[in-house]
């Protein structure tokens, strides 16, 4: 989460939505994929599917999309958002 913080401080490196971030999953150009508490389990299922090819690291957090929208500065709901 320190490292999430950090990216939404700087502004730059954050993906945000499911099909950014699975395009950038299977062209290897992520670091880490985070996906919040209430992620639709067909998603999940997709971004732990590409996050293992790659050995990319997938962090579930204990946040839903509405409170991952509000830390990051959003006004609208994220289920997934990743590093690059």
């Amino acid at each position: 989460m320190k490292d999430l913080k950090e990216a939404i401080k700087v502004g730059k490196g954050l993906i945000f939505g499911t099909e950014r971030t699975l395009k950038k999953l299977k062209m290897n150009e992520i670091k880490k994929v985070y996906v919040s508490s209430n992620c639709p389990e067909n998603v999940l299922d997709d971004i732990e599917h590409y996050a293992n090819i790659h050995s990319i690291p997938l962090v579930k957090l204990k946040e839903n999309n509405e409170e991952l929208g509000i830390i990051c500065k959003k006004s609208f709901p994220i289920s997934v958002l990743s590093l690059q």
